[in-house]
């Protein structure tokens, strides 16, 4: 019994305690698992939550790159705002091209061929190299109400002209004449098109917009302008035929195209087989609208007619006939006494051709400025795939008709020494313009091609642009320049001091924008992105410095500086301050910047050679490089050039390439009036064998590895030799500061002044009287133009240089 109590205890005893060391354990287990699926469940939700920070900063930074400046828009009167100067010759792409200040504005032009020209397509129409004109281009243009244009098209003088009659709430009137002659009055057939075309690229212009032709007139209305028309009324000639169409085109940029589309064969019994406009089947298949009507006019020369814009509000009548011809004479004689009086050119003694020639340089210009409307293609790290700019206007200038017709924003900053000294107002509408396409990074492109017409004249390679991509900041400078120049344009209470007020949060971003992104390594030292090997450049390009295949260090890295940007920031700093002092804000952080970089110990340490006595970049560097064929390994391909590396690169000051970034200290007056540096420059400016030569300032020195030699196999040498005239303009603008400045090198920097100048000045109108053009650079051997032309951008300095204005 007792053993079996004792058992049965036992036994109890032991169900017991089994059951209970169960409960604790199962509880641990519980417990256990109930805190890792809370951690689990937390670390998780961590997760999910820092994914979800991570993909929305990423969208955000997406975004970043194509948001607006957050601030007032600079600009603040547009469109008919500005009636005086609402119409004018804003498409530079074209040989004559009028439009609006509006977006949608409809646009106004001509063409013309000789009579056996239209089956072999020589229709001229856009401004084009290759149409081999001997000569084109405003031989005066004020920009705000008249301009007068000699085309020459052997053996065919065109002389285009175009007077605005304001008034009325419209935009009012405006003439422009044609005046077609050939050489010894000879009467020859000439075929001369007159046309007008609506901007289709932000949508279908109708049923808001509308074209048609009408008993000899073309015919129009847009929610701006009303009811127009556009009668031709020929002055002198024979119109021997008229032909016209009502079509569709595809775009502005494809309005030659479309012309030939409707070109049709008609028996004509003085000329056999003669092409005349026909009707556009389009228009009735596809049942589109009508945006594009030509007509065209068959003449005898010598033969005129003038082009009679009107609007139904204005009562004035237009300008035709012996009354636009008195006119015109009367803008004439205004436009030559204005000119002498803002650059005294007869004072200073050039003769009656120079200073014509000079007149034309400003004239074209003047006449080059263009208004634009679309959105951009614009990259960052960020997004995958280039994305659109926001759709904006810019009013700019152009640096080339024929090559460059949009704007370039370092350029620009060239372009507005000579605009502002004409019209501070279009000076500052264009600078105000450029400012309200900065993004909220402070980020401005460099390159804009907005519209159809825009980007039809650039290579794909080209469009998209970077927000890595820096150019130099010449607008702000100029701006600054300006101030110093005309403060009594910005008083307090005046429109440009509000303009420049407006201007300057997005001055401060995009000073701050290079500041942040643009920094090396090295305390102040700064350096150009966008630079890549692509193993087959001799030496990578730089194209955000401006100096496109200048000589840099021979391998991209991180550790590069650049000595040119460091100046430009210099400058940069410089020109915050002056503004900032203007308008009464704070101005210390840009003055310690600005003592800090013209700390020339500082400078001496990061950029100047003891061993060659010069400034140069720093970098990975070598100069035993050269193009080499290389044999594909499939002979089916073609051998490809490409650059071979004979001797390692190692880190470096890059003293081979003397030249234009080797003068940056003084370029852009950084060095002190008493600086031993200084005196070395300007011992060394005037030496045949490295920069000096009869026509100007080489851009690389003769004895530099890269001079004249080819980047790659199809890119020829660019900043490699070349003469070219902003640069000058940069290097006798110090030399008269240095001059003026007193100090031990005040005597040679003038003598060097007059000698650059004389010859800058006799070279440049040289080549115009022996081309009829202002080219985008020259040769040191010979002194030709080369590149592309007319280059009527920052060539036209050349008026200031007679000037002697700075």
């Amino acid at each position: 019994m007792k053993m079996v109590r004792h058992r049965k205890v036992v036994s109890l005893k032991t169900d017991k305690d089994a059951s209970s060391s169960s409960g604790c354990s199962e509880s641990s287990i519980g417990s256990r698992t109930f805190k890792f699926l809370s951690v689990w469940k937390t670390g998780v939700g961590c997760v999910c939550f820092l994914i979800a920070v991570y993909i929305s900063t990423l969208g955000y930074l997406e975004t970043r790159v194509n948001t607006p400046f957050d601030d007032d828009k600079v600009v603040k009167d547009t469109g008919l705002q500005v009636a005086d100067r609402y119409w004018g010759t804003y498409r530079p792409g074209v040989y004559l091209g009028l439009k609006s200040r509006e977006p949608r504005s409809p646009v106004f032009g001509i063409m013309w061929y000789e009579l056996a020209a239209a089956t072999h397509k020589g229709i001229r129409h856009w401004c084009d190299q290759n149409d081999n004109l001997d000569t084109y281009g405003w031989l005066r243009h004020d920009g705000v109400t008249f301009g007068e244009q000699l085309i020459v098209d052997k053996p065919h003088n065109i002389t285009t002209s175009f007077i605005k009659t304001p008034g009325g709430e419209h935009g009012g009137h405006w003439t422009a004449r044609i005046n077609v002659t050939t050489k010894a009055n000879a009467k020859v057939p000439f075929v001369l098109i007159w046309y007008a075309a609506l901007d289709e690229s932000l949508g279908p212009a109708a049923p808001h917009s509308r074209l048609w032709y009408e008993d000899g007139s073309i015919l129009g209305h847009t929610p701006q302008l009303h009811n127009f028309r556009i009668n031709l009324i020929p002055q002198q000639g024979k119109l021997l035929h008229t032909s016209y169409s009502e079509a569709n085109a595809p775009g502005l940029h494809l309005l030659k195209e479309k012309l030939y589309s409707l070109l049709k064969i008609e028996r004509h019994s003085m000329f056999g087989k003669l092409a005349v406009l026909g009707a556009d089947d389009e228009l009735h298949i596809k049942e589109k609208d009508i945006n594009f009507v030509p007509i065209q006019m068959l003449v005898e020369t010598p033969f005129c007619v003038d082009i009679v814009y009107t609007t139904e509000d204005l009562s004035t009548p237009p300008l035709k006939g012996e009354k636009y011809a008195r006119v015109l004479e009367e803008k004439k004689t205004e436009f030559d006494s204005e000119f002498e009086s803002k650059f005294r050119l007869d004072e200073k003694g050039y003769p009656p051709e120079d200073v014509a020639i000079a007149r034309a340089a400003l004239s074209n210009m003047i006449g080059g400025i263009g208004y634009f409307f679309g959105a951009g293609r614009v990259q960052s790290q960020y997004t995958r795939e280039p994305v659109p700019y926001w759709r904006a206007p810019l009013y700019t200038g152009v640096p080339s008709r024929s090559f460059f017709p949009r704007g370039f924003l370092w350029d620009e900053g060239f372009h507005g020494l000579l605009i502002g000294r004409w019209s501070p107002d279009i000076q500052m509408d264009i600078a105000a313009h450029w400012m309200d396409l900065i993004n909220v990074e402070g980020w401005i492109p460099r390159e804009q091609i907005l519209g159809a017409e825009a980007l039809a004249r650039v290579p794909k390679e080209f469009v998209v642009q970077s927000n890595a991509a820096a150019n130099p900041p010449m607008l702000l400078i100029q701006l600054a320049h300006f101030v110093k120049i005309r403060p009594e344009l910005f008083v307090t209470g005046s429109r440009h001091r509000a303009t420049l007020d407006r201007m300057f949060s997005r001055l401060q971003a995009w000073y701050q924008w290079f500041q942040t992104t643009q920094k090396g390594d090295e305390p102040t030292s700064y350096r150009w992105r966008g630079r890549e090997d692509d193993g087959l450049q001799l030496n990578p390009k730089t194209l955000t410095s401006g100096l496109d295949d200048y000589p840099r260090a021979s391998h991209p890295s991180d550790i590069e500086r650049h000595v040119d940007l460091r100046c430009w920031m210099y400058a940069a700093a410089d020109a915050m301050m002056t503004i900032a002092d203007l308008l009464q804000r704070d101005s210390s952080k840009y003055e310690a910047t600005k003592d800090q970089l013209g700390d020339e110990d500082l400078l001496n340490e990061l950029h100047w050679s003891t061993h060659t006595q010069t400034y140069a970049d720093y970098g990975l560097h070598t100069d035993g490089v050269k193009l080499v064929r290389q044999q594909p390994k499939n002979p089916s391909e073609p051998a490809k050039v490409v650059r071979s590396v004979l001797v390692p690169p190692q880190p470096r000051l890059v003293t081979s390439a003397f030249g234009y970034v080797s003068l940056f200290p003084m370029l852009l007056k950084v060095l002190k009036p008493d600086s031993d540096k200084l005196g070395k420059i300007l011992e060394d400016l005037d030496k045949p064998e490295l920069l000096w030569s009869p026509y100007g300032l080489r851009s690389l020195s003769k004895s530099a590895p890269l001079y004249m030699k080819r980047n790659t196999e199809h890119d020829p040498p660019y900043w490699r030799g070349q003469i070219w005239v902003p640069i000058n303009y940069l290097a006798l603008s110090s030399l008269k500061y240095y001059a003026n400045a007193g100090g031990p090198h005040a005597a040679r920097a003038a003598e060097l002044n007059g000698r650059l100048r004389d010859n800058v000045v006799r070279n440049i109108l040289n080549q115009y009287k022996r081309t009829g053009y202002l080219f985008e650079q020259y040769s040191a051997e010979d002194g030709k133009g080369s590149g592309c032309k007319p280059f009527n951008g920052w060539t036209a300095l050349v008026v200031l240089i007679m000037a002697d204005e700075y």
